[in-house]
């Protein structure tokens, strides 16, 4: 039997959240981000990942709008994480730190 049936609840399948939705912000002093860079899976492209971020959906969105307003790129927003195109991890982790976020670069 290859069919296997699972059990969700009225709200979908909860396996598919990862990453919680915030209601409230955590302030930037309060905060750790990671930086990363990835191309796996895009082509070669390589792209910058913003990760370990506590915000409000909304929040969320500003500073991603704000980050590829900086950049000059694109991007995107994945389980919390932002998507920025490119590698612009440097820029990325000076402009939070500007904005008083706690910033390490990860990986190579």
């Amino acid at each position: 039997m290859t069919n296997k049936t699972v059990w969700s609840s009225e709200s979908g399948d909860q396996r598919k959240k990862q990453n919680p939705t915030y209601t409230k912000s955590l302030p930037p002093q309060q905060q750790m981000i990671y930086l990363h860079r990835e191309s796996s899976g895009r082509g070669g492209k390589a792209v910058s990942l913003v990760k370990g971020l506590m915000l409000s959906e909304d929040d969320l969105k500003a500073l991603s709008k704000k980050l590829k307003q900086e950049c000059g790129t694109g991007g995107t927003i994945k389980d919390g994480i932002i998507e920025i195109q490119g590698e612009h991890r440097q820029k990325i982790s000076e402009i939070l730190i500007k904005l008083g976020y706690k910033v390490k670069i990860a990986g190579g």
